[in-house]
C-alpha cells in the first residue's frame, strides 16, 4: 500500500462518520470525532495534496448524506435514473470542494503558523459553511452544527452565534486534540474540553420550564398525507375535492380541540383565492365559510397569481385567512433551484427540456407578518427555513412565533425530511420562539424556544398535532447582531491565509526552494 493511500482512506473515513452523525443515523456522537482523523491527514500534507483529501472527505460526507438525492428528479421528473445520479454526483463534487478548500486553506496556514493553524481551523470551517449559505443562491445542507439538534444544552448556543457556532464548537475540540497530540502536551485539549463543558453548563442553566402568559393561545398543524405522485392536472376532480374535504374534517377536529390558529402545509391542496376558475373559488368559499362559522383563523399554503391576462405570474404563498375574510399573503422569496425556477438559464436551460418538474414561480420581494389575536408571526416557506439570516429577520420585524409549511413528500421515507426537521429545530431556538411546522406527509412538529419538540408526527400519516403556544418578544442576541461569528471567521481566515502566501513567498525568497519536512 502506498503511502498516500491510507491518507485518502481516513480522508473518506472521516467523511462518512460525519454523515452518519445526522438524521436519520443519528449518531450524532460521531460528530465530536469523525474530523479527527482528516486534521491528522491535513497536518501531514501540503496544500496541495490537502485539497484533494479535503475533496474526497467532503465527497464522502455529501455521498452519503444525501444519497437521497438522485431518485426526486428521476420519479418525480421523469429523468432517466443515469442523467439523475450525473446531476447527484455534480452536486456532490461542488458541495465537497468546500471542504476541500478547508483542506487546502487549512494547509497553507499550517506551512506558515504550525500550531496556530489549529486554533484558526474552526474559523477557517465556518468561513466555508457561511460561503456555502449563499454562493450560487446557497445550498447549506449539512452544516455541521445541525448533527446536534437533539443535544439540548448544547443546542442553546445556537442564540448566541446561530448554528455556524455549534459548527466551530465541534471543530475546534478535535483540531484542538490533534494540535495537543502533536506538541505531546495536554493543554489544548483540555482548554477545549474545558470550554465547551462551560459552553453545555451554560445551555443547561439557560433552560426554562415555558410559563404560559395572557397572550398564551392553542394552535394546531394539519398533516393531510398527500402522495407527491399526485399532479393536480391528472387525478379528477372528485378526488381533489376528498383531499380538501380531508383537510378541513381535520381542520374540524383541531378547532373541536381547542385550536384558533390552525396550519395547513404548503400548497397540500390545489388553493389559489385570486384565480378565478371555479374549483379555486369554491374551495375559497368553502374556507370563508368555515372561518366565519367556526371563528379561527388558517394560515395555508396557496399558489397565488397576479399580473394581467395572458402575462401572470405565480407565488408560492402562505395566506392567512382571518374570520372576517381579510388577508395576508407572504411570497416565498428564496426559491428552489431546479425546483421551483432554473437559475442561470443561460447555462441550464437544457434541464429544462428533459424534466417537467422544474416549476415557473415568481419570488416574492419583501418580508410579511401575519397576526392572530393581536400577535404577529412570520411563516418562511420550506426551503427557506433552511436559511438562518432569512428567518432571523421576521423576528427581527417583530415575529411573536414562527410557522414553516413545508411538502417534503418528494422524499418518501428517506433521511431528507429529518434533517430538514432538525434544521427547523434551530431556528426556533436561535431566536428563542416556538415554531410549529406543518408538512404534507411529515415530518410536522411543535417546538419550543429552546428546541425541545413538544409534538411530532410520523411520516406518512394523516394526523393534527395542537399545542399550547406562548408567544415571545424578546430579541436574542442571534437575532439582534446576526451571523457575527460567521463574518469574524471570514475576516480571520482571509488575514492568516493571505500573511500566510507572504510569508512561504518571502521565505522561498530569502532560503530558496526547500522541500518541507512534515
Amino acid at each position: 500500500m502506498s503511502r498516500k493511500s491510507p491518507w485518502l482512506f481516513l480522508a473518506l473515513l472521516s467523511g462518512a462518520l460525519t454523515a452518519l452523525a445526522f438524521p436519520k443515523f443519528n449518531l450524532s456522537i460521531l460528530a465530536w470525532i469523525s474530523l479527527v482523523p482528516l486534521f491528522f491527514v491535513l497536518s501531514r500534507c501540503r496544500p496541495k495534496q490537502a485539497f484533494w483529501n479535503g475533496l474526497a472527505a467532503g465527497a464522502a460526507f455529501y455521498g452519503v448524506l444525501l444519497y437521497w438525492i438522485p431518485d426526486v428528479p428521476a420519479h418525480y421528473g421523469d429523468l432517466p435514473m443515469w442523467l439523475s445520479v450525473i446531476i447527484y454526483l455534480i452536486l456532490i463534487l461542488f458541495l465537497a470542494g468546500y471542504w476541500a478548500l478547508f483542506g487546502l486553506s487549512f494547509a497553507t496556514v499550517r506551512q506558515a503558523f504550525p500550531a496556530a493553524a489549529y486554533i484558526l481551523a474552526p474559523f477557517l470551517w465556518v468561513s466555508f459553511e457561511y460561503a456555502m449559505t449563499y454562493v450560487l443562491t446557497g445550498f447549506p445542507w449539512g452544516i455541521l452544527g445541525y448533527s446536534q439538534s437533539e443535544n439540548i444544552p448544547f443546542l442553546q448556543l445556537a442564540s448566541l452565534t446561530g448554528v455556524y457556532g455549534l459548527s466551530f464548537a465541534l471543530v475546534f475540540l478535535q483540531s484542538a486534540f490533534v494540535l495537543a497530540m502533536k506538541l505531546r502536551k495536554r493543554a489544548p485539549f483540555v482548554a477545549a474540553v474545558a470550554l465547551l463543558a462551560i459552553v453545555h453548563a451554560a445551555g443547561l442553566m439557560s433552560l426554562e420550564k415555558i410559563v404560559p402568559s395572557k397572550s398564551s393561545f392553542t394552535a394546531s398543524v394539519i398533516q393531510g398525507n398527500v402522495s407527491s405522485d399526485i399532479t393536480w392536472d391528472m387525478i379528477s376532480g372528485e378526488e381533489t375535492t376528498k383531499i380538501f374535504k380531508d383537510h378541513l374534517d381535520l381542520t374540524r377536529q383541531a378547532y373541536d380541540n381547542g385550536a384558533r390558529l390552525i396550519i395547513w402545509p404548503e400548497f397540500t391542496v390545489p388553493l389559489c383565492f385570486s384565480c378565478p376558475e371555479g374549483i379555486y373559488q369554491l374551495y375559497k368559499g368553502e374556507l370563508s365559510r368555515f372561518v366565519r362559522e367556526n371563528p379561527c383563523t388558517l394560515l395555508l399554503g396557496t399558489n397565488e397569481m397576479s399580473g394581467p391576462p395572458g402575462s401572470q405570474v405565480y407565488y408560492n404563498t402562505a395566506l392567512c385567512l382571518h374570520p372576517d375574510l381579510s388577508m395576508t399573503q407572504y411570497a416565498k422569496m428564496h426559491l428552489v433551484p431546479f425546483g421551483e425556477y432554473t437559475p442561470y438559464k443561460k447555462f441550464f436551460s437544457f434541464i429544462e427540456k428533459v424534466t417537467h418538474a422544474i416549476g415557473d414561480v415568481e419570488p416574492g420581494k419583501k418580508y410579511v407578518l401575519h397576526e392572530y389575536a393581536g400577535l404577529k408571526f412570520g411563516s418562511p416557506i420550506c426551503y427557506e427555513v433552511i436559511f438562518p439570516d432569512l428567518v432571523r429577520r421576521f423576528a427581527k420585524k417583530g415575529a411573536d412565533f414562527l410557522v414553516t409549511i413545508t411538502n417534503d413528500g418528494w422524499y418518501g421515507r428517506t433521511s431528507a425530511p429529518r434533517q430538514h426537521f432538525a434544521m427547523a429545530i434551530f431556528r426556533a431556538v436561535e431566536n428563542r420562539r416556538f415554531l410549529l411546522r406543518a408538512a404534507t406527509t411529515g415530518v410536522s412538529g411543535i417546538i419550543d424556544p429552546y428546541g425541545r419538540v413538544l409534538a411530532e408526527s410520523r411520516l406518512m400519516t394523516r394526523t393534527y398535532l395542537t399545542e399550547r403556544i406562548t408567544p415571545s418578544r424578546k430579541m436574542t442576541f442571534y437575532t439582534e447582531h446576526g451571523d457575527i461569528l460567521a463574518w469574524v471567521s471570514l475576516t480571520l481566515s482571509i488575514i492568516f491565509f493571505i500573511m500566510s502566501i507572504f510569508k512561504q513567498t518571502r521565505k522561498r525568497e530569502h532560503h530558496g526552494p526547500k522541500r518541507s519536512v512534515t
